[in-house]
């Protein structure tokens, strides 16, 4: 889904590469949203994120099944091959262009500090008071 709606692993990774930072990979599965789509199954995001270019993949695990899914596709992991990684930009493209399913990209659904902005501190509070009394 990822390149074809406001690209992270267009525009950013390159850099970070460039850069020498480390990767993590995180929310394969956009916390399920993706699967929604109807596009693609768990095992295939797993199994798209680990063929990026990342130091390692966090996948939420919160029960036994959604555990086994992960260990069957981390043993047998074979990197997405060149046909494979078209095939899949291929059939995701028309769930994926306009980012719905990509919600930590189009909205503040994911984002806690969003939903806490007390969290930044001092600074932004005051920000939002300026803002206020204008």
């Amino acid at each position: 889904m990822d390149a074809h709606f406001r690209s992270f692993s267009k525009l950013v990774l390159p850099e970070a590469k460039k850069m020498g930072l480390c990767i993590l990979g995180m929310k394969s599965m956009g916390s399920g949203v993706i699967l929604k789509s109807s596009t693609f199954s768990a095992p295939d995001c797993l199994r798209c994120a680990l063929s990026q270019p990342t130091s390692v993949v966090n996948t939420d695990i919160d029960n036994r099944q959604v555990l086994d899914q992960a260990i069957e596709t981390g043993s047998n992991f074979k990197e997405l091959n060149s046909a494979e990684l078209q095939a899949s930009l291929h059939k995701s493209e028309p769930a994926a262009v306009k980012g719905e399913f990509e919600l930590f990209k189009t909205t503040s659904h994911f984002d806690s500090t969003a939903q806490h902005p007390e969290w930044l501190g001092p600074e932004t509070q005051k920000v939002q008071q300026l803002g206020s009394e204008a």
